[in-house]
């Protein structure tokens, strides 16, 4: 697959670290050369490969809402689009390789959701003895859900790397 490399990926999830709208991800995709619809892009969400969107108000009066995808949905789509030049189908990949991906994304977009609420309260109440105990609290549980996501993320890759071998042995 062309255009969408590991430093594109980096530099895409530092310039759009607080998410993507459907049609800026479409964009990206175009402007990299890579075939992507608006209907592909929704049916691997339907089917669970990619975490939803996240309803996020507009400013402005009368403005609504926009959905918004957290970044890492570049990356998987991109994987996605590997795997299917390897020859996986849409059900192998459900199956064997990302199966894990999508719960461990939504349990990151929850905690960093919890995080930031907790950030607020913190800063409002700075000053008050009570928030400079939890202050160090979040920090603490801040790393600990750092760890666990990564751990998460290295038992899913293992099992995915023990199913992408089985089916090559199998083939």
């Amino acid at each position: 697959m062309s255009g969408i490399d590991d430093t594109t990926l980096s530099q895409i999830e530092r310039d759009f670290a607080n998410g993507l709208s459907s049609a800026e991800i479409l964009d990206l995709f175009a402007e990299h050369g890579v075939a992507l619809s608006e209907a592909t892009l929704r049916k691997y969400v339907q089917l669970g490969l990619l975490p939803r969107s996240v309803r996020v108000g507009r400013k402005g009066k009368h403005r609504g809402s926009q959905g918004i995808y957290p970044v890492a949905v570049v990356r998987g789509i991109v994987r996605i689009k590997q795997m299917m030049a390897q020859s996986y189908t849409i059900e192998q990949i459900q199956r064997e390789v990302l199966f894990m991906r999508a719960e461990l994304q939504q349990l990151e977009q929850a905690l960093n959701n919890i995080f930031g609420k907790l950030d607020g309260v913190l800063k409002e109440r700075r000053k008050e003895a009570v928030a400079q105990a939890a202050l160090r609290e979040v920090k603490d549980a801040r790393g600990l859900s750092k760890d666990l996501l990564s751990r998460l993320g290295s038992i899913e890759a293992r099992l995915s790397s023990r199913a992408r071998l089985e089916r090559v042995a199998a083939s």
